[in-house]
């Protein structure tokens, strides 16, 4: 799983009733680009408007990513909203038909539910919501939906710019998720490309190998760019640890329940004359989510209040995006979870 490349992803406000016409365009558009029709399409229709009214009726800042996500030979359209608040005091009870706050019938995210493949929500009082859908096109939910990947990312330009420079892939191979996030340097066009090779310096390297060598190969690749900060993490559960290699200011972070334990980058420049990278090795407790960001985001959150070890991965990686992807910059977040899998 990679970022989404240009065009494959749009960001929206939605903080009045009409943002949710502009969202079911955009959701049309894409979703005709992975052959929705007729009723699927439709259903896609249906509850992108159902999330966008919801936004605009109940949240304060909310915002809605709709984004084509492959993985391997498969794609799906996937819808993630957030907000800053209410939240929800029950958010089971919020998921039932005729739930509501407002006086409205409450149908919203119970049919969100029921037309998804795979659907998550986390929510605080006074803090905020997150919450995803993923639409396939066969869209046969006779049989359920088969589980995830461990890992899940983000990416988000900075205000004013179309392409983001904050790119991340992850392969699971052997037991074992490679996970990477560059920041190419600057904005726009020429970051994004950095961004984007040093994807495919991961999707073309020969696993498994040492998060060190793998650093190199994209630090190779990168000398024909504009260079960028990137860290290259190897998460290995059934060993109980995770190896980290990185150059520059990408934060890395093993997360746990109420704490969180960072690991060491070398500062550098990818793709420019740099300090020798070395690699590091850190114990990988039991159910622990490996957290992998840009400095588009500011690293003084905390570990408390967070989806837990057992929400999938994109939970955790909308949440941190929301509340701590603050700073004007572009924003990356890769979210790997260990608990189940191991």
């Amino acid at each position: 799983m990679t970022s989404p490349p240009y065009g494959d992803a749009v960001w929206l406000r939605v903080e009045e009733p009409s943002a949710a016409a502009g969202a079911r365009r955009q959701a049309t558009r894409l979703a005709g680009r992975l052959g929705f029709t007729g009723e699927r399409l439709g259903q896609i229709q249906l509850a992108v408007t159902e999330a966008a009214t919801n936004l605009a009726k109940h949240a304060v800042q909310g915002e809605i990513l709709l984004r084509i996500v492959r993985m391997g030979e498969e794609a799906a359209l996937e819808l993630v909203c957030m907000d800053r608040g209410p939240g929800m005091k029950d958010v089971r009870a919020s998921r039932l038909d005729g739930s509501s706050t407002s006086g409205t019938l409450g149908l919203g995210l119970g049919s969100i539910e029921r037309l998804a493949d795979r659907t998550g929500l986390h929510s605080l009082p006074e803090v905020g919501t997150v919450l995803y859908a993923a639409f396939s096109p066969s869209g046969d939910r006779t049989v359920p939906p088969p589980p995830g990947p461990p890992f899940a990312g983000l990416t988000r330009p900075i205000d004013g710019e179309e392409e983001c420079g904050d790119a991340y892939a992850a392969r699971l191979h052997g037991g074992t998720v490679y996970a990477m996030v560059c920041d190419g340097l600057g904005h726009g066009p020429m970051a994004a490309r950095a961004g984007q090779e040093a994807v495919m310096a991961i999707r073309e390297a020969a696993l498994p190998a040492r998060p060190l060598d793998l650093l190199r190969q994209v630090h190779q690749r990168l000398g024909a760019t504009r260079g960028g900060a990137v860290a290259v993490a190897a998460v290995d559960p059934a060993a109980g640890v995770v190896r980290f290699a990185g150059l520059g200011n990408i934060a890395g972070w093993i997360v746990g329940l109420d704490r969180r334990h960072g690991m060491i980058s070398v500062p550098g420049i990818a793709g420019a004359k740099t300090r020798t990278p070395r690699e590091h090795a850190y114990d990988l407790p039991r159910d622990a989510v490996v957290v992998l960001h840009s400095d588009g985001l500011t690293d003084k959150w905390h570990a408390v209040g967070r989806p837990g070890p057992f929400r999938e991965p994109l939970l955790i990686a909308a949440d941190l995006l929301r509340s701590a992807g603050v700073r004007h910059d572009d924003r990356c977040v890769l979210a790997v979870t260990t608990a189940g899998w191991r």
